[in-house]
């Protein structure tokens, strides 16, 4: 048993470092062991998990769902150890986070890299995507969002409070005029990011109550920064979160509208898939996550 998982461990090592010779400097192990590894795998399993080339290496068909079911084998007894070890051990090990990309960029990425100075047993991989991420397919420790939580299969801890903004530029404004409700929006140009929940659907508070409005317009992008651009040279209403939103806003380059009308409760999250055993490196970044932005707030 202990051999088998040493090959497992092997191959995920390999494909999670890009190849046999990262994976061996990385873990320490020399390139011909972690080779033989997963060679014997292969020819245990009687089939090619791996594509390899002088320059690429890559998962076939079959070495995907391998690779899935095998990082989440090794995450459960990872996680399992350390519950039954010293629970007050430094973090250590590889911590996969996703985050979108504008936010993990900016806001994000000093909380991140404070984390990994204050844990450098730690290894980080992040990735900053404008999509949604399965979290259980695709091997990630924890993710941050700006939402609420939909998936009862997954949990998720508050780590701050976040709001939207809705803003045009002040030139169309005087050329429109400012929306009084959010049902005018229906008859004017609004920029569409489809990575915002409900996308073409906007959603506002009216006496308590949520009301759905469906705008269109010139423009739709799956990136918030370019739907602030485009308001922001005029072609429409848009809605952003107030950390890409208040910057514009300071320089006049944004005007605020239907403020009264927007919901509230907007949260950053860290969300994960559901575990007994909660491994301490990501409790130790989400306990580090809701210290930082309690001293750094979003907007």
């Amino acid at each position: 048993m202990t051999q088998d998982l040493s090959r497992i461990r092997a191959f995920v090592q390999v494909f999670d470092s890009g190849g046999f010779s990262a994976a061996a400097r990385q873990h320490g192990r020399s390139k011909a062991l972690l080779s033989k590894y997963v060679t014997d795998l292969e020819d245990y399993l009687g089939v090619r998990l791996m594509n390899r080339t002088t320059r690429k290496l890559s998962l076939t068909e079959a070495g995907e769902g391998y690779y899935r079911e095998a990082s989440a084998l090794l995450q459960q007894l990872d996680d399992l150890d350390a519950t039954i070890t010293d629970q007050t051990a430094e973090p250590r090990g590889l911590l996969r986070v996703s985050a979108p990309r504008n936010f993990g960029e900016d806001t994000l990425a000093p909380a991140l890299f404070e984390y990994l100075a204050k844990y450098p047993k730690v290894t980080l991989d992040l990735r900053l995507e404008d999509r949604y991420v399965d979290l259980v397919d695709e091997g990630i420790d924890v993710a941050l969002r700006i939402s609420t939580l939909g998936d009862s299969s997954l949990i998720a801890r508050k780590i701050a409070d976040m709001h939207l903004i809705v803003g045009a530029a002040p030139a169309l404004l005087k050329r429109l005029g400012t929306p009084k409700h959010p049902e005018d929006l229906r008859h004017l140009p609004c920029i569409i990011d489809v990575n915002l929940q409900g996308q073409s659907n906007w959603r506002f508070i009216e006496d308590g109550k949520t009301i759905s409005v469906p705008v269109n317009g010139p423009l739709r992008v799956n990136s918030p920064l370019a739907a602030r651009k485009a308001a922001a040279m005029g072609l429409g209403f848009v809605v952003l979160p107030s950390y890409l939103a208040d910057p514009l806003v300071s320089a006049g380059e944004l005007v605020p509208v239907l403020s009264d009308f927007l919901p509230t409760g907007q949260t950053l999250q860290a969300v994960y898939p559901h575990r007994r055993h909660l491994a301490g490196k990501v409790r130790a970044l989400i306990d580090h996550l809701v210290d930082w932005f309690q001293t750094h707030p979003i907007g």
